[in-house]
């Protein structure tokens, strides 16, 4: 059996990594992903769409209820199952082959996006310090 030694010094080449605070999602964050989708898109299986979500994050509650979602699974570190549904259709088309198309939880979609466009703004503007 070989013997196998850690090099220690190796460790010490890594650098350190730059902690970064979250700070909690703010209302703008998520009206102004949310209006950037097309109304007339297809809900996913939540049977929710764009346009049912632009006039519920009119309510003020409603709004920072979802924040609220979104801000606690940052906290937990934990994705629901819920939020990861997704529902397939198959269309056919004439003298062609068929085409899948991928409806995703509305919701979902929406936590997904509002988190990237925060690491997309903060890995720029650490890129540029």
């Amino acid at each position: 059996m070989q013997n196998h030694q850690v090099n220690i010094d190796l460790l010490e080449e890594i650098p350190s990594r730059l902690i970064i605070r979250w700070k909690p999602f703010s209302e703008e964050e998520f009206t102004s992903s949310i209006m950037k989708y097309n109304n007339s898109s297809t809900s996913g299986p939540n049977k929710l769409s764009w346009r049912h979500l632009k006039i519920i994050v009119k309510d003020v509650t409603c709004l920072r209820n979802l924040i609220n979602i979104a801000d606690t699974y940052i906290k937990l570190g934990h994705w629901l199952s819920h939020f990861k549904t997704l529902l397939s259709i198959i269309i056919s088309k004439p003298n062609k082959a068929f085409k899948l198309i991928v409806l995703l939880n509305m919701l979902g979609k929406i936590f997904e996006k509002v988190i990237g466009e925060r690491l997309q703004l903060q890995l720029i503007s650490k890129n540029s310090i």
